[in-house]
């Protein structure tokens, strides 16, 4: 492990793809930071040239007098400001000139006075050149060799960042411990270098006290956390606002620092930024769970609260961006509205309403999280759900009584979130509401047609704009050529935030006979030649799962799932896998602990991962009331309710292994003599 003293890292990375912010943005952001008691700035767009596309040319004058304001800036607020270049677009590591552009290039910046760097190899293509490949053993080698050597030239500064290829667990193959590359950079990149890491994903629903322990294990140094739950460049219909969460204080002294990567547009991100440095200031003592209790030393909900209270100040200050109109001067003439009172019989006088805490409380639950709607977001779409199911009993009396109150409940939320968007429309502060306005036209529109749909429900009649029809207006089909595709694909709403999304397939689940012998071996060959697996099933026959398929063996509990279109997967269970063994294919204690077998396919065709687990956990139940102690699959699977699972794989099916991933639920086993091409996963429930 490193023994590096310096304090903990928190701030912001400017990483995100898309316009980068603006000089006056950057400036502002050093402010709040200091305000807020944040450190670090890492300078990193994705779309400065000079930073990715062109990194080996030199700074111009005009450009070069910027970033000298800029650094002058972060140290005027004691912000640490942290330039970092990404070369691995186009780099040969082994070219003598491309380091040397490097050198000179960190050399510029040195200049001007920076005195903290970062090298980061994200987001590129792991395939090395031909050069590269004849001068180095590995990728890893390569970017390790050409960071330390940068890391020297710079006089080893205290500060100098590494951002690896492989810098989340989902992209470790084939897993975080056993990873060649992760294994390299922990073992040869030099110990005053810092390692950069986002978590068990990209975008990280949560981040656990053991998941750190693991990967710094790996690295020998405490990580840098890159966060990206606020981060919205993947999509631009989305925005985040809710607080920073499902991060225990536990892991700040595990950590070397967290950088927010937040919202593309810069004023948004005052929830973000300062409920980090809530975060930050937090006492260690929570422990490793979900941080929502009353007990607990950071409150996501308060540190909301608080963030929100600050901001409604902000949004009171009249500020224009350039070329906007701006607030009249006392030498300027009168408005034409100035000194007009209409007559008793006339409309009166247009008056902005002032915007309110429980208006920024409303749009940060329409726009929560990544993973996560806000509790007002919740309950519109249970309400929504709920009066599409049961419009039958609309007019029938007593249930009636009941629909109508639940539509008047959503029509009353859907007139707070128009009321939330006249009041931001009214704020002083403009530069904010260009950053929100796309987002709250957005979601105003949306709610105002699922409130005309829900009247319709009702059997009223909506206004003829907002009429579900076969020819609507352009407002009523959203995400243009984007919406179309995601419509067509299979996979459109299998990430779904609301907790009951209406169901558009139906699959059964029945017990298997042996007429479904046939439709088991087919789906299992498909499966097969689609991963290109043939010839090692045929040479690794003696697979338990394999058995099960091929009904060598007679499995003791056997499931079918059913679509309309036929058998697309199955679940075969052996109460005791050592019947089905020919030789003593694993360790004894590893059987005692797992004796159970369970061969899984789910096609490739079925997108609804619940399907897979409802299937798996109907077995696993049949298995655990049978008195197994564990459970041995033989494809991919999600457990519940067995006291242990593993899991055989050839090493090639990348889809079941990754599919596996997705459910976060394995880990890679360690098993003596296991042949090359196979992969045992496990997990203890």
């Amino acid at each position: 492990m490193s023994n590096k003293s310096n304090i903990f890292l928190s701030g912001v990375v400017e990483g995100f793809y898309g316009r980068p912010w603006t000089m006056s943005q950057r400036t502002e952001l050093f402010r709040r930071e200091q305000r807020w008691g944040l450190n670090a700035y890492l300078y990193a767009p994705k779309d400065d040239y000079k930073h990715r596309m062109y990194w080996r040319d030199l700074y111009s004058l005009e450009e070069a007098d910027q970033l000298m304001t800029l650094i002058s800036a972060a140290k005027e607020h004691n912000v640490e400001f942290i330039y970092a270049l990404s070369p691995g677009l186009d780099i040969t590591f082994s070219n003598p000139k491309e380091v040397a552009a490097l050198k000179r290039k960190l050399s510029q910046v040195c200049g001007f006075g920076c005195r903290a760097f970062a090298l980061l190899f994200d987001d590129i293509e792991a395939e090395m050149c031909p050069a590269d490949r004849e001068a180095f053993g590995s990728f890893a080698e390569a970017q390790v060799c050409v960071t330390n050597e940068l890391f020297l030239h710079l006089g080893e500064p205290q500060t100098f960042l590494f951002c690896p290829t492989d810098y989340c667990a989902a992209f470790c193959s084939p897993s975080v411990q056993l990873s060649a590359y992760l294994n390299t950079v922990g073992e040869k990149l030099s110990a005053g270098i810092d390692i950069l890491w986002t978590g068990p994903k990209v975008v990280s629903q949560d981040i656990s006290v053991a998941s750190i322990e693991e990967v710094s294990a790996v690295l020998r140094r405490p990580p840098v956390i890159w966060d990206n739950i606020h981060a919205n460049d993947y999509d631009p219909q989305r925005l985040f606002l809710g607080p920073f969460k499902n991060r225990p204080t536990e892991l700040i002294p595990k950590l070397r620092g967290v950088l927010t990567n937040p919202n593309c547009e810069f004023e948004p991100n005052f929830v973000a930024i300062h409920t980090l440095a809530t975060w930050c200031k937090s006492s260690c003592g929570q422990k490793d769970v979900p941080m929502d209790g009353d007990d607990q030393d950071y409150n996501p909900h308060e540190a909301l609260q608080l963030a929100l209270t600050d901001w409604l100040v902000e949004f009171g200050r009249a500020n224009q961006p350039d070329g906007c109109g701006r607030p009249k001067r006392e030498e300027e003439e009168p408005m034409q509205t100035d000194g007009f009172v209409p007559g008793p019989r006339e409309n009166p006088l247009y008056t902005a309403e002032p915007l309110a805490l429980e208006d920024l409380t409303l749009l940060a639950e329409l726009f929560y999280l990544p993973y996560e709607h806000g509790a007002a977001a919740l309950a519109m779409l249970e309400d929504l759900h709920w009066l599409r199911s049961n419009c039958s009993s609309a007019h029938e009396s007593p249930q009636g009584k009941e629909w109508t109150r639940r539509a008047e409940k959503f029509d009353q939320m859907c007139g707070a979130v128009v009321q939330m968007f006249n009041r931001l429309s009214n704020v002083p502060n403009r530069i904010i509401l260009y950053d929100l306005y796309n987002y709250i036209c957005d979601i105003k529109s949306g709610v105002t047609m699922a409130k005309a749909y829900v009247r319709t429900l009702g059997g009223r009649t909506p206004h003829p704009a907002l009429a579900l029809t076969d020819d609507p207006e352009p407002w009523g089909f959203r995400g243009a050529l984007s919406g179309e595709f995601q419509r067509m694909l299979p996979s459109h709403g299998k990430r779904d935030l609301f907790r009951s999304p209406p169901s558009t397939r139906v699959y059964t689940i029945r017990p298997g006979t042996p007429k479904d012998q046939p439709e088991v071996e087919r789906i299992f060959r498909e499966m097969q030649t689609e991963a290109g697996l043939e010839a090692e099933a045929e040479l690794e026959a003696g697979l338990v799962g394999d058995r099960l398929v091929e009904a060598q063996v007679l499995p003791s509990h056997w499931l079918i799932l059913e679509a309309e279109s036929g058998v697309c997967g199955y679940a075969l269970a052996l109460t005791d896998a050592k019947t089905a063994m020919t030789k003593a294919q694993y360790p004894e204690a590893m059987l005692q602990d797992y004796p159970s077998a369970l061969a899984l396919q789910i096609h490739s065709k079925v997108p609804d991962h619940d399907v897979a687990a409802r299937l798996i956990l109907q077995v696993l139940s049949g298995l655990r009331d049978a008195g197994s102690k564990g459970v041995l699959m033989v494809c991919v699977c999600v457990s519940s309710g067995s006291k242990g699972v593993f899991s055989e794989f050839r090493s090639r099916d990348r889809r079941m292994i990754d599919f596996l991933k997705t459910l976060n639920i394995f880990q890679v086993l360690e098993v003596e003599g296991l042949p090359t091409n196979l992969l045992i996963m496990g997990t203890k429930l």
